[in-house]
């Protein structure tokens, strides 16, 4: 078995990634399912072997079109035989990188299968008594979280603490993130196991483990929020680092967004801010943040937070480039009304926070671009959407204030004036089951509408035509 081990080893560091992937991924496939049971069968050494050279094929530049090969395999042992031997090498006391590597086979194991794959039923050489079937979901998450913490400090220390002439900081920082990467991956899935538990009755977690499980997930965001602290005050905001720690922030703030309160009002600003290392002005976080934010805003509180911040302008931005995006043939609906959502949870709670003389050109390119967006759109509830923000903007403002802003056009003012009058003329029609969901919009539209009317004649005229 060793030999056939090493031997395999030796076959895929002399093949070239095309030559595996265009004739031997079946193959490959079928020689990962082999090793897995003697992962999990083994207790010697050569377990050890197994765990590395999994690792390795796990982690090599063919993995994904390997994972697509693994899902097609009908039977289903290998897979258990997988959780066995990575929860066998996480329960017992092993090397830091050989823990590191099981965690490797965990995170390709729930992409393959699911998250459903941390669940199941564990069985192990010489252990009589039944084991629970969530302990290989303890197991990865006290692992993970271990991880995220030796590796955010590491990583910090590298970047912030390390003598910049030595030649070795800049691998050791690549490195660090790459090893990062993979266990906010872990995290993130288990984030979605929890969510999706929390939602079924009848599931396999009893109260006992549901509670370490979220216990887990706070300390593990807390450390995360942490590593942004530091990055905050050394003037840190470009990162794949900083916008994969955001990402993971605001993946576990969407199903708990009351969690961290204090630490979240502290960084809100900040993390709007983080910039991937190829975005010339953030986005991204912004996308990563928008769950959160939409329910936050639900609440006063939330509101006041976003406008003190000034990071409804980031969100306003952030719409624009959805909106571009989806003239363009990228359609990211989802995004675009969490912000728009955002948009206008803000704007109906705190409009005494901000005025529009102040950001006069944040709402002026919001408006064109709503106008832009509607223009050529037969969907109710786009037109709905963009009209009620626009209400909302006009109580701040007047017809003669926008046509004297340099950039916005009487062409521009002809679009928005048609916007409202189609939105108005849904008022008291036959409407479909989509439709009446949008009464709530059409509610924000008339009431608006009878406040500003007399301030915006051109808009006046279109609706009585």
């Amino acid at each position: 078995m060793e030999l056939a081990m090493k031997l395999v080893q030796l076959m895929l560091k002399k093949l070239s990634q095309g030559i595996v992937e265009n004739d031997h991924l079946s193959e490959l496939s079928v020689i990962v399912t082999k090793i897995a049971r003697q992962f999990a069968l083994l207790q010697n050494a050569l377990k050890f072997e197994a765990l590395h050279l999994l690792s390795a094929i796990f982690s090599s530049e063919y993995s994904t079109l390997l994972h697509d090969a693994l899902r097609v395999i009908q039977n289903e042992n290998w897979s258990n035989h997988m959780r066995d031997g990575v929860a066998t090498i996480l329960q017992n006391r092993v090397a830091p990188a050989e823990k590191f590597e099981a965690l490797i086979l965990a995170e390709s194991m729930v992409t393959i299968k699911g998250e459903g794959w941390l669940i199941g039923q564990i069985n192990l050489p010489n252990v009589q008594d039944p084991i629970p079937a969530d302990r290989c979901l303890l197991l990865v998450l006290e692992s993970s979280r271990v991880e995220v913490a030796v590796l955010l400090n590491e990583l910090a220390y590298s970047k912030y603490e390390a003598s910049k002439s030595s030649s070795s900081t800049a691998e050791t920082i690549i490195s660090k993130q790459q090893k990062v990467t993979i266990v906010f991956s872990l995290v993130e899935k288990i984030i979605k196991l929890i969510s999706n538990i929390g939602e079924t009755e009848g599931h396999l977690l009893d109260e006992n483990t549901f509670i370490k499980a979220i216990n887990g997930l706070n300390e593990t965001i807390g450390v995360v929020l942490e590593y942004l602290q530091d990055a905050k005050e050394h003037g840190q905001k470009v990162g794949n680092d900083l916008l994969a720690s955001v990402r993971l922030v605001g993946s576990y703030l969407a199903e708990a967004p009351v969690a961290c309160e204090d630490k979240i009002t502290e960084l809100l600003g900040y993390m709007l801010s983080v910039e991937g290392e190829h975005e010339s002005s953030p986005f991204y976080s912004v996308c990563f943040l928008l769950p959160m934010l939409c329910q936050k805003t639900m609440k006063i509180e939330g509101c006041k937070l976003l406008a003190s911040s000034g990071g409804y302008k980031a969100v306003v931005d952030c719409l624009m480039k959805l909106i571009e995006q989806n003239r363009n043939g990228v359609e990211n609906n989802g995004c675009i009304f969490l912000a728009c959502d955002t948009i206008m949870n803000l704007l109906k709670v705190v409009m005494e926070q901000i005025t529009f003389s102040e950001d006069e050109s944040t709402f002026i390119s919001l408006l064109k671009a709503l106008a832009l967006w509607t223009e050529k759109t037969n969907d109710q509830s786009v037109v709905m959407m963009a009209s009620s923000i626009c209400t909302l903007i006009f109580d701040m403002t007047s017809e003669n204030a926008l046509l004297n802003h340099p950039s916005l056009s009487s062409s521009c003012l002809d679009s928005l004036s048609r916007l409202i009058a189609r939105s108005l003329a849904s008022w008291g029609q036959d409407m479909s089951d989509a439709a009446e969901a949008d009464m709530d919009l059409l509610e924000i539209v008339t009431a608006g509408y009878s406040r500003w009317a007399d301030r915006f004649p051109q808009i006046q005229k279109a609706v009585e035509r």
